[in-house]
């Protein structure tokens, strides 16, 4: 990223990347590396989302410079490459960015302590597959698998390789696994997420002492995880190599999207739904389905299908109330 002057409404602005967001003010890290506090000037306004954060991190902004308080007044977001959204989980009408121009993703999850939640994975997916956004999952806690976990973490490590997605079993307490996990972050700029308890801070500690992001045990009580990061933040930890480590996420809904969009971005769904008798195809009661078939012969994974239409229907329930409350 250069610091370069430009032009914009005949006066000079400087350009920065948001790396940390606390609320009303954003900190922005400009070419030299120095670090400018920015407000925003008036309302931004993004064309056709309607979101709770016009500014996310890893967004690059256009600056005008206060000189005698060293701080920035943001007055316009620079052309996104991708963004990462998420439905807000205060307004259930609103969309929250999580991130913007990343390069890839990591999905952090674990099959015990806290058990597995196979369902989020495949949610994050839906996520970033709209941007072509390549993921890597990884399963953490590897120290603590029994025999039935590790035969576990095989059927989830073929299920999602068959279909393009790189999986990784590492252990943040042994650090195992985890020179050649840091090995995928060079020269990218990474986000990384994960429910609360995967370990995802300690993995990131482990990989990267100096970071040193704070950590948290499960809760006694419930066997969850706890709360450790309040907001995204992306921290540089070599030249272009950037890491957005994001709050640790409880659920994603997808209220926001259509049935269509859905079945899009699953992507061996996509693949074969030409084959589909119809072309606008659910996959579900229709005749001749081509997805239906795959879970037949085994070419489709039944334990993504049903989480497909476990977010189909949560959709379609959303809907109904809206239309009718």
């Amino acid at each position: 990223m250069a610091k370069k002057k430009i032009i914009v409404d005949n006066t000079d602005h400087i350009i920065g990347r948001v790396f940390r967001s606390t609320g009303s003010w954003y900190e922005v890290v400009l070419d030299n590396g120095d670090i400018m506090p920015c407000r925003t000037v008036g309302k931004l306004r993004l064309k056709n989302l309607k979101v709770t954060n016009p500014i996310a991190v890893g967004d690059y902004v256009k600056i005008k410079e206060d000189e005698h308080e060293k701080t920035g007044s943001i007055i316009g977001i620079c052309d996104r490459k991708n963004y990462v959204i998420r439905q807000s989980p205060r307004k259930k009408h609103f969309l929250h960015i999580i991130a913007s121009n990343i390069d890839q993703a990591v999905v952090i999850a674990t099959v015990r302590e806290p058990m597995l939640k196979q369902g989020f994975i495949d949610r994050f997916l839906l996520m970033t597959e709209p941007f072509d956004i390549p993921v890597h999952i990884v399963f953490n806690k590897s120290d603590v698998y029994m025999e039935e976990d590790l035969s576990t973490y095989e059927y989830l490590k073929e299920i999602y390789e068959e279909i393009g997605y790189v999986v990784h079993l590492v252990s943040a307490t042994e650090q195992v696994g985890t020179d050649a996990l840091l090995k995928i972050f060079s020269e990218k700029t990474t986000l990384v997420g994960g429910q609360s308890g995967v370990g995802k801070s300690s993995l990131i500690n482990a990989m990267i002492p100096d970071m040193d992001l704070r950590t948290m045990e499960i809760s006694d009580h419930s066997g969850k995880g706890q709360h450790t990061t309040t907001f995204a933040e992306m921290y540089t930890i070599a030249k272009d190599t950037h890491i957005i480590d994001t709050p640790g996420i409880k659920t994603l809904s997808f209220n926001y999207l259509e049935i269509t969009d859905v079945a899009h971005n699953f992507r061996e769904f996509f693949k074969v739904s030409d084959a589909c008798k119809f072309s606008n195809c659910m996959h579900r009661n229709e005749p001749k389905c081509a997805v239906k078939e795959g879970i037949e012969n085994g070419t489709i994974s039944e334990l993504r299908y049903f989480n497909y239409v476990q977010i189909l229907e949560e959709i379609e329930d959303q809907n109904y109330w809206e239309l009718h409350t």
